[in-house]
């Protein structure tokens, strides 16, 4: 794990499945934020719980080791799709683990529609 990450992360963090096929890793203060934002969502609603047992299900609480390592239990690295290589990105508030063929196929496809999604983020304030 990067210095820079390892400094953001703190001595434990969480890791969970992320959206497209990736790891997201977050600092416990903003674990428990996003934690309490999705228990007060009304659990009525199913696309919710869905979305929570996803998410949740796939956590895990992380050290990272004296030289830096961290280990990724056996169920995300198989989400993910982890298998050799791998890409670690800092997104805001996370840190996101790609495998690095399925980082290369996202950033190929994001890339094209780059402008695209700019556009768009225009009306959502940005």
């Amino acid at each position: 794990m990067p210095s820079k990450f390892r400094e953001e992360l703190g001595a434990s963090f969480v890791a969970t499945k992320g959206l497209d096929n990736c790891l997201f890793l977050y600092p416990m203060d903003e674990w428990k934020t996003i934690e309490e934002k999705l228990r007060s969502l009304p659990f009525t609603r199913a696309d919710v719980r869905s979305f929570a047992r996803f998410f949740f299900s796939g956590a895990s609480e992380l050290e990272i080791d004296k030289q830096g390592r961290i280990l990724l239990p056996s169920n995300l690295r198989d989400y993910a799709m982890i298998e050799k290589e791998l890409v670690i990105i800092g997104v805001g508030s996370r840190v996101e683990i790609w495998a690095n063929e399925k980082w290369a196929q996202y950033n190929k496809t994001a890339e094209s529609s780059y402008e695209e999604i700019a556009e768009n983020l225009v009306g959502l304030g940005l």
